[in-house]
């Protein structure tokens, strides 16, 4: 018994070394024992296999015994592949094998049989995957191999993505599942893993922008944000039946996109041709969106610089003013005292001011968050997202209250003469030109005394007519985003592309501007700070330069 004993160990680490040596040197040996193949033709079958590294008794129980004893439980696959066999229960496959489903797809018969099975990884394993997959999908394959990922396969493209490396492999769950990669929030990562590679665009000369341009277009910040019903890669591409875009198949041909965009957008494209649908910072944008980014590229910056260097020279100024000359300030503060703040802002003007400024704060926060939904400062809109963009949502009705309040600027300034006449205080004269070049000289440490300002100089007319430009333009891009159907279905989809451009970079103009320029007038400036209470009061805090550095004597009171 003690020599059989021995002799069983022996054989076992022989076969486990045996194997081993098989598996590093690639050597025509196998792990099966001598004894073993004598009997059984398997042998010679995995020493091709992935299993070739393996000894019989590491699956087969007993097979020391000869003759072999009846009723041996076949092996089992998850007593190595635990976690494979976890994936597969959960998987619609085990879930029919579980619901008595007895042609459901299990291991064998998707991998062979376990002395023959290929690895999963070579070419030949993939390579069959759609003849596996075919035996039950057979519309889906078919689809499959004439689609430009089937073709590329056919040429022996080893980075061709199969169906597995879409669906998954053993957890290969519905569409509808959240979990699932195909599923609608997880198609742009399923896509972008290969059309996002880099190195894989350059092998095969792919387009490597499709990726970025897609999460900054409306249809990739909805899907970022969580949108369920938004277009996303296979919506406008297909699933299985993908092809290039000159194909006249390919639901991305020229011919058939006003079809396909259709579905979502009804009549777009009958008027015009769709264009370029995937736009993108640079080389493959159309030339009039070129213009347009490179002209706010420029003047964004020099705007606001410019603002900076105005704004921070009056600061140091008065700053150094309010340090180091005291005898000054408290000539001003006497005649703040004593002499009458003058009205800056009328009752009604008053009301719109403050409807535009919720209306316009409420626009900034929101449109930027639809821009930036990673953003901490996105987020506590994030918290209110459902079945409905929240974001989307409030963006409109703050558009509608700021197009509305425009309008009851304009119409108030038709039918009252009085807000007529203080508003006529806001148009451009000659003087401006002139008070602007010194004032700014003045800053900028080129002068001893500040220049006489009007009460309404050019400052406040900048800003007047800054917001009325801005107004414009914002309004009718947005207007334009706003009614996209009916824009993709009058007009060219450049348009849209434009409209989108302008209405970003105009409202980070507009932004920065407010911050700047707006914010330093009624917050920031010495003279009024902590804050110009005349959007409240309809007075203002600030005396004006003149008084300030050339102080009139107070007027004598009353009784002296």
């Amino acid at each position: 018994m003690k020599n059989r004993a021995f002799y069983s160990l022996g054989l076992r680490l022989g076969s486990v070394f045996l194997g081993l040596f098989a598996g590093v040197s690639g050597a025509g040996l196998y792990a099966a024992a001598p004894e073993c193949t004598s009997c059984h033709k398997q042998g010679e079958k995995l020493a091709k296999s992935a299993h070739a590294a393996l000894s019989c008794d590491t699956c087969h129980e007993s097979h020391e015994r000869v003759p072999h004893p009846a009723n041996i439980p076949k092996p089992a696959c998850l007593t190595c592949h635990a976690d494979q066999a976890g994936d597969y229960d959960k998987g619609v496959h085990g879930q029919a094998r579980k619901g008595g489903n007895e042609g459901a797809p299990d291991c064998s018969l998707c991998h062979g049989g376990a002395h023959e099975l290929l690895a999963p990884k070579s070419q030949a394993f993939r390579g069959a995957v759609p003849d596996t997959c075919g035996m039950c999908h057979t519309e889906v394959v078919d689809q499959f191999r004439t689609s430009v990922h089937g073709q590329a396969l056919a040429r022996g493209v080893a980075q061709a993505p199969l169906c597995t490396d879409c669906h998954g492999e053993h957890n290969i769950i519905k569409h509808t599942n959240a979990a699932s990669p195909v599923n609608a929030s997880h198609i742009r990562d399923t896509c972008g893993s290969c059309h996002g590679d880099v190195r894989l665009t350059r092998k095969f000369g792919m387009p490597n922008d499709r990726l970025v341009s897609f999460d900054s277009s409306f249809h990739g910040l909805a899907a970022k944000s969580g949108s369920q019903t938004v277009a996303n890669c296979a919506s406008c591409h297909g699933v299985h039946n993908i092809l290039r875009s000159n194909d006249p198949k390919s639901m991305v041909s020229a011919k058939n996109l006003p079809k396909t965009c259709g579905r979502c957008h009804e009549g777009a494209g009958t008027r015009f041709a769709i264009s370029q649908v995937h736009v993108a910072e640079g080389g493959t944008e159309p030339e009039a969106l070129k213009w347009v980014r490179q002209f706010y590229l420029l003047i964004i910056p020099v705007t606001i610089g410019l603002m900076l260097l105005h704004q921070g020279g009056d600061w140091i100024r008065k700053l150094f003013r309010l340090r180091f000359q005291r005898q000054r300030t408290t000539h001003l503060a006497h005649a703040a005292a004593h002499g009458d703040h003058e009205i800056r802002m009328l009752p009604f003007e008053r009301v719109q001011h403050a409807v535009l400024a919720i209306s316009f704060l409420t626009l900034v926060w929101t449109g930027f968050a639809l821009k930036y939904p990673d953003q901490w400062w996105a987020r506590p809109l994030l918290l209110l997202e459902g079945a409905h963009s929240m974001r989307s949502l409030i963006h409109r009705v703050a558009a509608a209250v700021f197009i509305a309040i425009s309008i009851t600027h304009l119409i108030s300034l038709i039918v009252s003469r009085k807000l007529r006449d203080h508003w006529k205080e806001m148009l451009p004269n000659t003087n401006d030109p002139r008070e602007a070049l010194s004032g700014f000289a003045y800053n900028l440490g080129l002068g001893e005394h500040p220049p006489v300002r009007s009460p309404h100089s050019y400052i406040e007319k900048a800003e007047y007519w800054a917001v009325a430009w801005g107004a414009i333009v914002m309004i009718a891009s947005g207007s334009l985003l706003w009614a996209n159907n009916i824009a993709l279905k009058l007009l060219p989809k450049l348009w849209l592309d434009i409209s989108t451009s302008v209405h970003f970079y105009e409202a980070l103009l507009a932004t920065l501007a407010i911050v700047v320029w707006h914010f330093y007038s009624i917050i920031f400036d010495p003279d009024v700070y902590p804050l110009n209470t005349a959007f409240l009061t309809g007075k203002t805090v600030k005396k004006q330069a003149l008084s300030i550095e050339h102080p009139k004597p107070p007027a004598p009171a009353a009784g002296d």
